[in-house]
């Protein structure tokens, strides 16, 4: 019998070398992530292998799975440990190598395999790591699959079965790029900056790109996993600024930045404008929606309002469905939806048919964009942003709070401003016009102006974002209201960004 898990132990000692770690709030909404070391050893991710191994023959899907590992010192070796445990619950591992997430995801059409375990942290700094898990496709696991896996790791339940096996798949990043570049090329020529930040993408977006005949102007594309710039991560400013510079200094007409496993794509215009990715997706939803009238678009909480006030997505009978911040849960609702798209402000889009399979790639999301760009040849992407109602938003504000407590703050925080409405109060004088508690609170007030406040679902932190379509001045009215409510709960720590 495989040991029991522990909960917290000590490197460089015969514990450690002998009994599996796994931290308990690891097990996150819909993925897994651990400090690796401190939180998880190679014992720990057996476990979760063989845990996840159980989970599968449970849940009555046939054991065989599709797993990779993105570009990071230490994930190779997590992805064997991994093959083991789930080997070990009779599970036939199907391992495609160093591989993005949406890969992966795409194995599992490619290869006919129903279930996926991609090691990767995603846009985590350095020294993290985690698994992205799925039995359903396109789907991943959300909370229900989680909370069990969790009780079978910890709980030592993991079943031990015969019938587990090994294949590596050789070369299938070139099954991958040739579904993504069998198409015709674009009709005009464009230059666009591909930043990778030394991430996985690197190896992969500059050619799939090349192949449908960008010219392609490389940013940090070669790989290392010191990550020497910065993190790889699309919706951080380090990031989109070094986009900008490049797109400025190259003259390039957009700028398309990948995170570490490449499911997100970031986006700077020809003038070096930052745009965020749910401005990107009104402009996507402009342009789709007028070669599907009347289509839905799901968007998460933590976007824009322009996606139901904008008066092209009105005139075009769009529908807009503001749901759950998190990959799995907005995957899940573009696919029991049967929504065009879904967009999601840290930059996952969710393409359905007949662009996409319902999972969040960042070249997919990109290739969209280049396909915008190509039908409106007389204007620049700078030109259609212009094209926008204006609003002033702010970045994802990120402040550290403990995983054992950020999500008492949230429902503290939800509880303070529904009782701001019932008792009718205002805000800076204006009314509460609405508040959306599907995920955290997003509360609105008469002029339009928001503020959402909700636990990260992969990291200590919580996540702040606040919009005005009035003027900045009001976009940091709300800040300094939904900042003010969170300084009086001491475990709210310092903002990764800020105002």
């Amino acid at each position: 019998m495989f040991p029991k898990p522990s909960a917290s132990l000590v490197p460089n000692t015969y514990a450690y070398e002998t009994v599996p770690l796994v931290k308990p709030t690891g097990f996150r909404e819909y993925d897994a992530r651990w400090l690796f070391g401190s939180e998880l050893n190679l014992m720990g991710v057996q476990a979760l292998g063989l845990g996840l191994g159980t989970l599968i023959h449970e849940l009555g899907v046939r054991p065989e799975v599709v797993t990779g590992h993105d570009f990071r010192g230490y994930s190779a070796s997590i992805k064997q440990a991994l093959a083991l445990g789930l080997m070990a619950a009779g599970v036939k591992v199907h391992d495609i190598g160093l591989a993005l997430s949406p890969m992966a995801y795409f194995a599992q059409f490619a290869l006919d395999i129903p279930c996926v375990a991609m090691v990767t942290a995603s846009h985590n700094d350095n020294g993290w790591t985690g698994v992205k898990m799925g039995v359903n496709r396109p789907l991943t696991f959300g909370p229900d699959e989680m909370s069990r896996l969790k009780e079978i790791v910890l709980s030592g339940a993991g079943q031990v079965r015969p019938g587990g096996g090994y294949r590596y798949v050789a070369d299938f990043p070139e099954v991958y790029i040739k579904d993504l570049t069998d198409r015709p090329k674009l009709k005009h020529p464009v230059k666009a900056v591909v930043a990778c930040g030394n991430g996985t993408a690197g190896a992969f977006a500059p050619r799939i790109l090349e192949a449908l005949g960008v010219e392609v102007v490389p940013l940090d594309t070669e790989l290392d996993h010191t990550f020497p710039k910065y993190n790889p991560n699309p919706e951080d400013l380090e990031m989109l600024h070094a986009m900008r510079d490049a797109v400025l200094a190259s003259g390039a007409d957009v700028g398309l930045g990948f995170d570490g496993d490449g499911d997100r794509c970031g986006v700077v215009d020809d003038q070096g404008e930052e745009i965020f990715a749910d401005k990107v997706g009104v402009m996507l939803a402009r342009d789709l929606s007028a070669l599907h009238p009347g289509a839905t678009f799901v968007v998460d909480v933590k976007s824009t309002g322009l996606f139901m006030t904008d008066p092209v997505l009105v005139a075009n009978g769009v529908k807009a469905d503001y749901w759950k911040t998190g990959h799995s849960y907005m995957k899940r609702r573009v696919h029991e939806s049967g929504a065009l798209v879904g967009f999601e402000k840290s930059g996952h889009y969710f393409f359905n048919r007949p662009i996409g399979r319902g999972y969040d790639d960042g070249l997919v999301s990109a290739i969209a964009i280049l396909d915008m760009l190509d039908r409106n040849p007389g204007r620049k992407l700078s030109e259609l942003r212009d094209a926008l109602p204006r609003t002033w938003s702010s970045p994802t504000m990120s402040p550290h709070c403990a995983d054992e407590t950020k999500y008492g703050v949230v429902e503290a925080v939800v509880k303070h401003f529904e009782a701001m409405k019932a008792r009718g109060e205002t805000i800076d004088g204006q009314p509460i016009r609405d508040l959306v508690t599907v995920n955290g609170v997003r509360v609105t007030v008469e002029d339009g102006s928001w503020g959402l406040v909700r636990a990260s679902s992969n990291k200590p932190e919580l996540v702040v974002v606040v919009e005005s379509p009035v003027s900045e001045a009001r976009m940091r009215d709300m800040f300094k209201l939904v900042d003010g409510v969170l300084r009086t709960h001491p475990e709210v720590g310092a903002y990764n960004q800020s105002l």
